[in-house]
């Protein structure tokens, strides 16, 4: 009896995989068009913030709480337009 139920199962869940595979391709497709819109529990809008509050990064916290004063490392590529900027006024 358990040879006869398990192809069943095996072919139901490939089933489910494949529809999720494909909804997760089609969101990622047409992400950028505002017509598509497929709200599920996995994707949310950029407007859905429960809190309503910026997030900062912990690492930019310094013991006291407050964002730190220090100089960041920052990386740049070798095909990146954008200039860094300062915001610190360069010393002549």
């Amino acid at each position: 009896m358990l040879s006869n139920f398990l192809p069943f199962v095996y072919g139901l869940s490939v089933f489910v995989l494949l529809f999720l595979a494909a909804r997760i391709m089609l969101n990622g497709f047409f992400s950028g068009q505002a017509s598509f819109k497929i709200q599920n529990s996995f994707s949310k809008t950029k407007g859905d913030d429960r809190t309503g509050l910026v997030t900062v990064h912990p690492e930019l916290l310094d013991k006291d709480g407050s964002i730190t004063d220090e100089d960041l490392l920052t990386v740049r590529f070798s095909k990146d337009s954008d200039h860094p900027q300062s915001y610190e006024k360069p010393s002549e």
